[in-house]
Formats: C-alpha cells, sequence, structure tokens
C-alpha cells in the first residue's frame, strides 16, 4: 500500500516515483492531508482509525506486504503541526521524522511481519528516506 498526501501538486511527482519502482497497478493507495502526518498528529486524530481500518482492509484484500509512506515538502498539514514557529527546512523535517517514527512505531506493533519504507519527496523528485 501507498500512503500519501492529497496536494495536487503531488500527484504526478509521486505517481512517476512509482513508475519507475515498476509499481503501477501494484499497489493499493491511501491519500490523505499530510500523510503520515496526518494519520499520527494528534491534531488529526479523529483520521488515524481511518487509516488503519483501510489499512486492514487492504491487508486482507490485497494480500499487501508493505507500507511505503510518502511525505512531501511544503506541506501544508506540516505547517499546521509546526504551529507558529518558523517553517524553516530544519523544522519542516523534524515535523516529517516524528509523524515518520510514530507511524512506524504503530506499524511494527500492529504489522511486525511487514515492512515500510519512509520517503520524503520534494516538487523536483528528489527523494529523501528515512
Amino acid at each position: 500500500m501507498v500512503l500519501s498526501c492529497i496536494d495536487p501538486r503531488f500527484q504526478p511527482v509521486i505517481y512517476n516515483y512509482l513508475k519507475k519502482k515498476k509499481l503501477v497497478g501494484k499497489y493499493s493507495s491511501f491519500t490523505i492531508a499530510g500523510s503520515a502526518v496526518g494519520v499520527t498528529a494528534s491534531k488529526f486524530k479523529r483520521w488515524h482509525k481511518t487509516f488503519w481500518d483501510n489499512f486492514d482492509t487492504s491487508v486482507k484484500l490485497h494480500n499487501i506486504r508493505k507500507l511505503i509512506v510518502i511525505n512531501h515538502r511544503d506541506c501544508g498539514a506540516a505547517k499546521i503541526i509546526n504551529g507558529q514557529k518558523e517553517f524553516s527546512k530544519a523544522n519542516e523535517t523534524l515535523v516529517h521524522r516524528n509523524s515518520f517514527q510514530k507511524i512506524k512505531k504503530i506499524f511494527k506493533r500492529k504489522y511486525p511481519k511487514l515492512r515500510i519504507e519512509l520517503k520524503l519527496i520534494s516538487l523536483n523528485s528528489k527523494v529523501e528516506t528515512f
């Protein structure tokens, strides 16, 4: 399964990344504001159960063995979580890193036999792995 953000600027970037990985037509998709930020931050707590219920259904229906989480730079949800602090690259990276740590911890507890990949992508298609 691929977890990604709703930001329309990143839909072609994410699609091209997954196409390059030869994954087109081979994954379930869940798209929510903030990606991992949206399914881990307390500000968006009401969304968390929806994601995990959906993931569980995908595992059962589509034999999912891996979760690929793709957050992105210049993310509005990350800005909301950052609050009034300056939204520097360092602060933004911290918000994403925290969301990745949280989702990985929950994922490993719920699905210890499955794998997870954590990616942060920029509009220029640069991909950082966490």
